[in-house]
């Protein structure tokens, strides 16, 4: 990035020996006999006369840095900042979907070291905004979606625990979002980015700013609109067709498979009608086989639109102060089409053998020689007779969400004296709607449908067993839907009865006070002591109400009414009330140290103290030493401590207990996954860090400026869900094994039923204390000879969100700026990087840690380089940015996907790993300044580079990491009256 306004200030700072003042909200001036330095809020301290860089490094986005840059929305600008690349924690909407394991449809969040979103706090002109109602997974964050980037003038992001001064959250860091002001003039801006692709990959963004003096203070006014269409997998070739052929989901949409021999046996026979040529399965089947490619989108449509205004007013020795922002945005995601189980949810429905008569010839006469008929009881009560069948259906499951966010900021500053004073009011509110469009079908109306039992209104037809017939209360008796016919007209009206709407309604609301007082205490040898103290009161609510349809209840033996749709029901609300302070102490010329405490008590979880300890240590006027020890604490999230029953997925690990992995997973390592119930926790704790810092800023000319900065964290009990650890606790704690459901008020493992009908040596079922699981799974595998040999789990085990995770990272930041004065302008180089020395964290739902630096997800360097020619009247530069390689996820692969790899020369053997290529791509910027437009132009990914192949993703690249659009080119034009 281009040398912004803070760095200049450093510079001038350490050459002239000048305090610079840390002025809330304002930009103001100081000035000694040489030079004039403009002051800006420096996040990180609530002090006056703090240096710049202070105790812990900071990182701004400038201005002339957004300018610049050519992004179009904040998620494509944080990019920029190397501190929230790698990892999953950073997500955008290439990363949501239409179901509830998904990042929320149309929401971005940014987060810091890849901790979690959660754990960094996100501020606008200093103080909090409403979280998204809709979390991820069971993190709040904040959706930097709602805030526009017309009104920002420059991000200040502090990487290091922060909750010292301003307390929850700030775990990871600080990410603060500076509105602008005293902007005057108007100014309009219009961009429009199109890839080089065929398709219209369009993105539109249009920013208005209008600002003007009053009496006594300002006012400004702004506007943004951002608009982008969407892009299909199989728009670019990387992605249209799947990565590995034995990728494959049994599931076909539209000619379902036929399972053979027995209803209960697992063989299945590929419908001869199938789209694609029929695949062989490592069990020597010949399926018609689903690729999730054809349905994937790789970018969501979207479009927002934000208005607000900031107005500023002196009443004598008074400064009020006040910014509104409103924002709107709507987005429609998607999923692969939902999987289609029997209403227990079982793999495999039962549809009525009277389907035989409109199968073909051919289909016909696989059934006839092939297909084991066996009775079925139906959602009306008759006993008929038919046979299984896979597959899943036809259309996406698709959301459409609509949210508004609004956040109102009111503050009223002035002297006491010598010492300033501030207070602010903030009211901040996000609300989202959600509704199902497309993909989703009521189970029970489903399978009505399939026994011919489905009425026209959507009810289901009472059968009377004396007569044999069905009658209709009202509305008429539909036919049998068939399956297996995906084009007429008469039987997909009968699939469209019984198509969902489910919805989903969420709000989050932030109510704060604040009150700052800071200025000189003391004089201690020869120097001041100076000094802040302050108060916040917040309350926090927060609903997440999904329609009653998507929703498992015990009543309902936690069967959700529509296939492949889950979400939470979750309401909480908390209160809390800080304060803190902060002391600035010079022992000399050369050394000052920074104290800081925050005190906050919570009406819930309880409450929690968090200190720092910062020095700076002026060497001499080119280099500072500095550092940094503090605490930090993330409340539990609101989701976490008041969900009510959330329908997901969780993993279990079984390379992380060989216990596990002998019960579950036939010995094999690898990665499984199960529908499972999470409760909310009440008595969460909070999650406690400790981070360090130790760096220095070399300045060896006015020019040069040279960052190095150590750090690291340890995060303790993180909050989530550990399967593994229950699944190991379960083989000698019988309360947590069940045969069937689990009872409703219990937690553990649900098992399938039928495998109480098994007992160990001593006649123990696995429900018994003292049972011996391994000699149950052997005569469950004797008796039963499964497709798999390991214990049978069933559905909906039932966790409880605990204080369970651990992690532990370490690395280094570096940055080296430098500029050359020409005669024709000026040649600025900038370098910038993070390289993580460790990152342990637990395995997914395990208590095993693993290292995640130079794992899949998590490149142990990221970093970029600009280099920019900068003349009166316009610049032109590159920029750069590298990720490393990584391995890829290898050993969670199917045994048929390590196959194929053996076979495509890829892996040398079973046990062979490999690397994802490290990806560098290269952004060419120019810009013409004429007196009142300007013109800019940004190609990115100039070379058109492919990201690098990662064969554990079914789309075939790292989406945290990469992306497949390829060469991508913006315009954009500013014009100032």
């Amino acid at each position: 990035m281009k040398r912004s306004t803070l760095a200049l200030s450093i510079a001038l700072t350490l050459t002239n020996a000048i305090y610079l003042n840390d002025v809330s909200a304002q930009q103001n001036q100081t000035t000694n006999q040489e030079s004039t330095v403009e002051v800006i809020q420096i996040t990180g301290s609530n002090i006056k006369k703090a240096s710049l860089e202070e105790a812990q490094p900071l990182i701004s986005i400038s201005s002339e840095d957004i300018a610049r840059s050519g992004a179009t929305n904040l998620s494509e600008l944080m990019r920029l900042v190397n501190q929230t690349r790698g990892g999953t924690g950073t997500f955008n909407t290439s990363q949501s979907g239409a179901t509830s394991t998904s990042t929320p449809p149309g929401q971005a969040a940014v987060s810091l070291r890849g901790m979690g979103p959660s754990s960094t706090l996100t501020l606008v002109n200093g103080r909090r905004i409403a979280a998204s109602s809709f979390a991820s997974g069971t993190e709040n964050f904040v959706d930097v979606n709602a805030i526009p980037l017309a009104a920002i003038e420059r991000i200040d992001v502090l990487a290091t625990g922060a909750s010292a001064v301003y307390g929850a959250d700030a775990v990871a860091g600080v990410i603060n979002y500076i509105l602008k002001k005293d902007f005057e003039g108007l100014e309009l801006n219009a961009q429009y980015s199109q890839s080089q692709e065929s398709a219209d990959e369009s993105e539109l963004g249009l920013q208005l700013f209008y600002g003007m003096p009053l009496e006594n203070g300002h006012f400004s006014v702004f506007a943004d609109y951002f608009d982008r269409k969407p892009i299909r997998a199989t728009s670019r070739p990387e992605t249209a067709m799947p990565i590995l052929q034995s990728s494959y989901s049994y599931l076909a949409k539209n000619t379902p498979n036929i399972y053979f021999n027995s209803a209960f046996s697992g063989d299945e026979i590929g419908n001869p009608n199938c789209n694609t040529e029929l695949v062989t399965t490592e069990f020597g089947e010949s399926i018609c086989a689903y690729y999730g490619n054809e349905d994937d989108y790789l970018e969501t449509p979207f479009e927002s639109a934000s208005v607000g205004f900031i107005h500023s007013v002196e009443i004598g020795k008074i400064s009020w102060n006040t910014d509104f922002i409103f924002s709107t945005t709507s987005s429609t995601s998607f999923s692969s089409p939902s999987p289609i189980n029997q209403i227990d949810d079982r793999e495999g429905p039962f549809v009525s053998e009277s389907v035989f008569n409109q199968f073909s010839d051919e289909l016909l006469n696989i059934v006839n020689n092939d297909v084991w008929i066996d009775p079925f009881d139906t959602p009306a009560g008759q006993r008929l007779f038919g046979f299984r069948f896979d597959a899943r259906f036809s259309d996406p499951r698709t959301v459409e969400v609509d949210t508004n966010a609004y956040r109102l900021v009111s503050q009223l500053s002035g002297f006491m004296g010598d010492w300033d004073w501030r207070t602010g009011l903030v009211i901040s509110r996000s609300e989202s709607e959600q509704v199902a469009t497309a993909g989703i079908y009521n189970r029970f109306q489903y399978h009505a449908a399939l026994a011919g039992e489905l009425c026209s209104d959507g009810s289901i037809a009472n059968y009377d067993s004396s007569s044999n017939t069905l009658a209709c209360g009202s509305g008429t008796l539909l036919g049998f839907y068939n399956p297996f016919d995906s084009t007429t007209a008469e039987n997909l009206a009968i699939l469209q009865v019984a198509q969902a709407r489910p919805t989903r309604d969420g709000t989050s609301e932030l109510y704060a006070l604040d009150a700052l007082i800071t200025g000189d205490l003391l004089e201690f040898n020869g120097n001041v002591i100076s000094a802040a103290f302050g108060a916040e009161v917040r309350k926090e609510k927060i609903s997440d109400i999904p329609s009653l349809d998507a929703r498992a209840r015990a009543a309902n033996d936690y069967l959700v009414d529509v296939f492949g749709f889950g979400s939470s029901l979750s309401e909480a609300s908390r209160s809390q009330i800080g304060a803190f302070a902060e002391f600035l102490v010079p022992i000399n010329d050369k050394l000052e140290f920074n104290f800081a405490g925050r005190f906050d008590d919570y009406d819930d979880f309880g409450s929690s103290f968090n200190p720092r300890v910062g020095f700076t240590f002026q060497a001499n006027q080119k280099l500072v030493l500095r550092g940094s020890w503090s605490t930090a604490f993330r409340a539990p999230s609101l989701n976490q401590a008041g969900v009510q029953l959330r329908t997901t997925r969780a993993d279990f690990d079984c390379g992380a207990n060989q216990a596990v992995a002998d019960l579950y997973c036939e010995g094999e390592s690898g990665l499984r996954g199960n529908n499972v119930l999470e409760l909310g926790n009440p008595n969460l704790k909070a999650e406690e860090s400790e981070s360090y810092n130790l760096g220095l800023a070399f300045f060896p000319s006015k020019d040069t400026e040279i960052t190095i900065d150590y750090w690291a964290f340890e995060h303790e009990d993180l909050v989530d869900t550990n399967m593994t650890g229950v699944l190991a606790r379960a083989i000698d704690d019988a309360s947590l094994r069940h045969c069937g459901l689990v009872p409703q008020g219990e937690q553990g493992i649900s098992f399938d039923p039928f495998l109480c009908d098994y007992t160990d040596a001593n006649g123990n079922t696995v429900e018994d204390t003292g049972a011996d699981l391994s000699q149950i799974l052997q005569q469950w595998v004797l008796g039963e000879d499964p497709r798999f040999a390991e214990l049978p789990l069933f559905r909906d085990h039932i966790l409880l969100l605990d204080n369970t995770g651990t992690q532990e990272l370490s690395g280094v930041d570096f940055n080296v700026f430098q500029a050359f004065s020409l005669d024709s302008g000026e040649l600025e180089v900038d370098l910038q990087g993070t390289h993580y020395l460790s990152f342990d964290r637990n395995i997914p739902g395990s208590d095993e840690i693993e290292a995640l630096e130079g794992t899949f997800a998590y490149p142990e360097t990221v970093g970029n380089i600009g280099v920019y020619f900068v003349a009166d009247d316009w610049f032109i530069g590159a920029r750069a940015f590298y990720t490393s390689s990584y391995q890829d996820d290898i050993e969670d692969l199917r045994g048929r996907n390590i196959d194929e790899l053996i076979d495509l020369g890829v892996l040398i053997d079973q046990d062979g790993t490999r690397d994802v290529k490290s990806w560098t791509t290269l952004d060419l910027s120019a810009g013409y300044y004429f007196e009142k437009l300007s013109v800019k132009l940004r190609i990115e990914n100039l070379l058109d580079e492919n990201a690098p192949i990662a064969y554990s993703s079914a789309r075939g690249y790292d989406a945290f990491n990469h992306d497949p659009f390829g060469r991508r080119f913006t315009v954009s034009l500013d014009y100032r009256f």
